[in-house]
C-alpha cells in the first residue's frame, strides 16, 4: 500500500490546478458537478475516486483512461510503470482482465490479440523493373 500512496503523490505533484480542472472535465459523466466543484486538489480528486470504486491500488484503469483521453502520457506511463512493477501486471494480463470483466466482450479476445506467425498473410516482393 506504500507503493500506491507514493504513486498517488507523484501523480498529485505532477498536475496542476489547470491540469485537475481539465482531468475532473474528463470525469464528469462520473462525478456530479456539485461534488465536482468541491473537489480543488488532487488529494481530493484521488480520494473522491476511491471512495466510489474507480481508484484502488489493484485497480488502476480507470485513472489510465482518463490520463489517457487527457492527453498525460506523462502521467498514464507512471501509472503503467506502477501497473507492471509493484503490481506485476503486463499489458497482455490487463487486456485480459478488462475482457473478462464483461461477459459479451470474451468473444473479441481474439480480435484483439497479435497474429501468430503462421496467420499472417506473405505478400509477394514488388515485381522487378527491366
Amino acid at each position: 500500500m506504500a507503493e500506491f500512496s507514493s504513486l498517488l503523490s507523484d501523480l498529485s505533484e505532477n498536475i496542476t490546478n489547470e491540469d485537475l480542472e481539465q482531468l475532473k472535465s474528463a470525469c464528469k459523466e462520473d462525478i456530479p458537478e456539485d461534488q465536482s466543484n468541491n473537489i480543488t486538489s488532487c488529494k481530493e480528486w484521488f480520494s473522491y475516486l476511491e471512495k466510489n470504486d474507480k481508484l484502488a491500488h489493484d485497480n488502476l484503469s480507470y485513472i489510465e483512461h482518463i490520463f489517457e483521453i487527457s492527453r498525460r502520457p506523462d502521467l498514464l506511463t507512471r501509472v503503467i510503470e506502477y501497473r507492471t512493477t509493484v503490481l506485476k501486471i503486463s499489458e497482455d494480463d490487463e487486456i485480459d482482465t478488462k475482457l473478462t470483466r464483461i461477459p459479451s466482450a470474451k468473444k473479441y479476445k481474439d480480435i484483439i490479440r497479435q497474429p501468430s506467425e503462421d496467420e499472417i498473410i506473405k505478400l509477394a516482393p514488388p515485381p522487378k523493373k527491366v
